[in-house]
Formats: structure tokens, C-alpha cells, sequence
């Protein structure tokens, strides 16, 4: 299962916005600028993880974005249900005509919840955790 550069950049973001000391406010900016990519996708996911409460923004002349809740309560399972389009085929009638007979739209089924249930068993909290390595590339130690 690939995610969308969407959800793929949305978890990167969390995973930085972890690194930060409490309660620092950063800019959308600095998180585009250390995963290069553009400042109107960056937008577009900060503004999807903030109304998922994953992300506080504050505006104003010192606002800046921060997690909205302690990162070992940012499940990686749940972050992906929140913003990912999770359909992994098309099986509309209208689409597929095997539909009715199909097995196959069952064991994905089986398997993106298999895929789900496991990333359950993380946190963006676990992401940092004794990793000074990612620390050290984030620049945060």
C-alpha cells in the first residue's frame, strides 16, 4: 500500500512539530523548507491536520503551528484514517463488472486493515524516541 505525498508529508510534519521543544510554535515555512516541498501543499496539509486536532495553529504576529496534543497521543493508525483516502480499488458497479463475484476486493480488505491495525501500534512519540539520528537531521539536538 503506497500513502499519498499528502499523508506521506502530513506525518513528516507531525514528526517535526514532535521534535520541537513544548508548547514551540514554529512557522509552515521552516517545516516546507526541511522537507522541500511547496509552501501551498504544506498549506493545504497543516490546515487538514488542524482541523483534525493534530496540529494547533495560532495566527498573528507571534503565532506560528505546534501538535495540538502530546505526540504519544498522535496514533499513526488513526493520523492516516484522519487524511488519507484509504479506498485501495474501485469497486462501484458502475466501475468493475466482476463486483458481484469478486474475492479480491475482501482480502484487500483484510490486508489495508492488517496495514492499519499495526501502524495502531505507534505513535509520533515512537518516531523520536532514542533516535538521535532523526533528531540530528532535523536539527533539533
Amino acid at each position: 500500500m503506497q500513502l499519498t505525498n499528502f499523508t506521506d508529508f502530513g506525518l513528516r510534519a507531525l514528526i517535526f512539530l514532535a521534535s520541537l521543544p513544548k508548547d514551540e510554535l514554529t512557522s509552515i515555512t521552516i517545516v516546507t523548507e526541511t522537507f522541500d516541498v511547496s509552501r501551498n501543499h504544506m498549506v493545504k496539509i497543516i490546515n487538514k491536520l488542524g482541523q483534525e486536532g493534530y496540529v494547533k495553529t495560532v495566527r498573528g504576529k507571534n503565532g506560528g503551528i505546534c501538535l495540538g496534543k502530546p505526540a504519544h497521543q498522535i496514533i499513526i493508525g488513526d493520523v492516516i484514517r484522519s487524511i488519507e483516502p484509504l479506498q485501495v480499488v474501485n469497486c462501484a458497479p458502475e466501475f468493475c463488472h466482476i463486483t458481484s463475484a469478486c474475492r479480491l476486493k475482501s482480502a484487500l480488505a483484510k490486508a489495508k486493515q492488517a496495514f492499519l491495525d499495526e501502524l495502531d501500534n505507534y505513535s509520533i512519540q515512537d518516531m523520536l524516541t532514542d533516535n538521535s539520528e532523526l533528531l540530528i537531521l532535523l536539527q533539533r539536538v
